[in-house]
């Protein structure tokens, strides 16, 4: 079986992908040393055209529009992360239990991740941030739990079908040990379809943020998030300004990129393995 990867064999659409997420990433990794100016500051009048001092103009309150969308991109894209991570440790942890252990304890996290899954997730996420408040470490709790219920049924039923191989039982005859089996035998076989669901996922979450902070639940001032920037830029459609559509165009392009490389993953995984570059 031959899963050396050739950049050659890169499709272009992925490496469209690849170079969108990449300067994202630099973006906000950088974006103290890219911004010209920093996150709250305000540099002029509200909804200036761009200029040099403005290359994208202000926002509602005079802030550029620039160092906004850069620190912005720092924000939404490291929740974004931490929330995609923490959701598929803990999707992935009950997901191989519930596979491996079967009997109860599969009926007991199936029935729970079952009642979880039966209510819409924004309503969910609505109704659970409303109580709680909107702070980051709820929001982050809220959309990892709503999350990790979908990594769950992945986990679960790749790991069903890894258990049953004769690699697997061989391994169990040999006197492995549980931990020796799920490292060596069931995770290395599971990480292609989890890895696209990873970008899946970050995709869902990366959205649901900005919707949420539109709608005034997601990440609150003075934090820049693209998803309130364009809330609050809206109103300058009408008087002809392009500072809400930056924001927007930015959250557009980077789910655009992911997701061709998640088509670009999920195609590469689907071929017989003596195809695979």
């Amino acid at each position: 079986m031959n899963k050396k990867l050739s950049f050659s064999a890169i499709p272009i659409s992925a490496w469209i992908g690849i170079v969108i997420i990449a300067i994202n990433l630099i973006g906000a990794l950088f974006a103290p040393w890219l911004a010209p100016h920093t996150e709250t500051e305000q540099v002029g009048d509200i909804w200036l055209l761009p200029s040099m001092h403005t290359p994208l103009g202000t926002d509602s309150l005079g802030r550029d529009m620039l160092s906004r969308i850069l620190y912005g991109a720092r924000t939404t894209i490291s929740i974004a992360l931490v929330i995609t991570f923490s959701a598929f440790i803990i999707g992935i942890i009950t997901g191989f239990a519930a596979a491996i252990y079967g009997k109860w304890v599969d009926v007991i996290l199936s029935r729970i991740v079952d009642t979880v899954m039966s209510i819409p997730v924004l309503i969910f996420a609505l109704m659970v941030l409303s109580v709680m408040g909107t702070s980051v470490p709820v929001l982050v709790m809220t959309i990892a739990l709503l999350d990790a219920t979908r990594v769950f049924r992945l986990a679960r039923l790749v790991a069903q079908a890894i258990v049953c191989q004769e690699y697997v039982e061989a391994a169990r005859l040999r006197g492995e040990g549980l931990v020796w089996v799920l490292r060596k035998e069931i995770l290395p076989n599971a990480i292609p379809p989890l890895l696209a669901e990873f970008g899946m996922r970050f995709c869902f979450t990366f959205l649901f943020i900005a919707g949420l902070s539109f709608l005034g639940l997601g990440i609150q001032p003075p934090y820049a998030d693209w998803g309130s920037m364009v809330r609050d830029n809206a109103q300058a459609i009408n008087f002809g300004q392009f500072a809400p559509l930056y924001p927007a165009a930015a959250i557009a392009l980077l789910t655009i990129g992911v997701n061709l490389v998640v088509d670009w993953l999920l195609a590469r995984n689907s071929l017989p393995h003596g195809d695979q570059v």
